[in-house]
């Protein structure tokens, strides 16, 4: 294994310091280049950083799990409800400003340039292969953690484990694949405004926004949703059968969301716009 190639610094965009806002075309560009840039990391570099976003967003379970410790029975089930969503962001807040690999991230973001032409389908799905594969490993590892000494130290009860899990099991496939068809738009939606954004405060206030929605509709995300699950199942409240089953139906709606209402949806609406600038006749200034 190369290690020099292993911690290479992942590409870096130039950041646009100016204040005007950013037209449509210049996101849609920093999107290309970004996912380009992904496309061509070496598969360590990948997995290593798919792997420390696991870690990262797992620290949604860590306060969602001692919040709900610490007020449940004690404030009324709709207040619950408000600070468990408001607790959410907190694992996307340490991914996404700090750059790591997040698998709904790039549901669009790697997807662009294959749609441009700028990258192969065998190129993505080695991509996400990797990707995948590094979120639900640090992911599996941080559950493992938060169950072993959340429990240990009193910060996290063996119930608020169940108690989340069981919360994105309940549903039918159906359900399951709908709402996570939105998350994933949700986290498409997302990757794009953060590319608009200009500051390190913006970009952290989109984060919030959105993945607060996603909490406060209780929407299955196929990461942060796999270690409360993983957990449940650690907690002995959640089956096998019962994790497998979501996280199937969970990828498979994230990526729906993600490729066809952010992507294609945004490289389609650029794309005949160019072309009707392109087709557009040039005024003749001899005629009368």
């Amino acid at each position: 294994m190369n290690f020099r190639n292993l911690f290479k610094p992942k590409p870096q965009k130039v950041e646009d310091v100016s204040n005007e806002p950013k037209t449509v075309y210049h996101i849609f560009q920093e999107q290309i280049d970004a996912g380009l840039a992904e496309h061509h990391r070496t598969p360590q570099g990948l997995f290593v950083s798919a792997f420390a976003a696991g870690l990262e967003v797992g620290f949604t379970l860590f306060l969602s799990g001692m919040v709900l410790t610490l007020l449940h029975g004690h404030i009324p089930d709709y207040l619950m409800h408000i600070f468990l969503a408001l607790s959410y962001p907190i694992g996307f807040i340490f991914v996404i400003i700090g750059r790591s690999e997040l698998f709904t991230e790039h549901t669009t973001l790697a997807v662009i340039p294959v749609l441009r032409g700028s990258a192969s389908y065998k190129s993505l799905l080695r991509l996400w292969g990797i990707i995948y594969l590094g979120n639900l490993v640090g992911g599996y590892l941080m559950a493992f953690i938060l169950t072993a000494i959340g429990s240990s130290m009193d910060i996290i009860s063996q119930d608020a484990f169940k108690y989340l899990a069981h919360h994105m099991v309940k549903y039918d496939w159906l359900v399951i694949l709908g709402s996570s068809i939105i998350a994933g738009w949700l986290m498409g939606q997302l990757s794009w405004l953060v590319t608009s954004s200009q500051e390190t405060i913006s970009r952290i206030a989109v984060v919030i926004l959105v993945t607060s929605l996603i909490g406060l509709g209780g929407l299955h995300h196929s990461i942060v949703g796999s270690i409360e699950v993983f957990a449940g199942v650690l907690a002995s409240g959640i089956s096998w059968m019962d994790y497998i089953h979501f996280q199937f139906w969970t990828t498979v709606g994230n990526i729906i969301g993600g490729v066809v209402f952010v992507s294609v949806i945004k490289f389609s609406t650029i794309r005949l716009s160019e072309k009707k600038k392109h087709h557009k006749k040039p005024v003749d200034k001899n005629a009368k």
